[in-house]
């Protein structure tokens, strides 16, 4: 792991969900790919999900060696079917679940947040 990983995942540890959806949507985010086109996803007593890691070398750490693709977190809630929710960095010191109505709550604050900004002449 290099350093720009440790202080990435150290700060992501202090965000709070909604600063961490705000800079999760341009994100990168790996994950195992299939054979076919589509997500490895577990079954989970809280529903369906597909483990996703804002580093390759944690998604190495949970898979092993495997075939992985990646994407950045506004367009793996597009791509996930319905139903499927996100669990980000499972094996991290803070590991998050990211599902669609997250994600829109983020984008509404992020919009809100920038308005509020443009009255203020920032």
């Amino acid at each position: 792991m290099s350093l720009r990983d440790l202080v990435r995942q150290e700060a992501l540890a202090h965000m709070t969900p909604a600063e961490r959806l705000a800079q999760l949507r341009s994100a990168r985010l790996y994950f195992r790919r299939p054979e076919q086109p589509g997500f490895f996803v577990s079954e989970t007593v809280e529903g369906p999900v597909v483990a996703v890691f804002t580093s390759w070398e944690g998604l190495a750490l949970f898979a092993g060696t495997c075939e992985w693709a990646s994407t950045t977190a506004e367009d793996l809630m597009e791509q996930l079917p319905e139903g499927v929710r996100a669990l980000v960095d499972p094996l991290g010191p803070r590991p998050f679940v990211l599902d669609a109505v997250m994600a829109d709550a983020s984008a509404d604050a992020a919009g809100a947040a920038h308005e509020t900004a443009e009255t203020r002449g920032e």
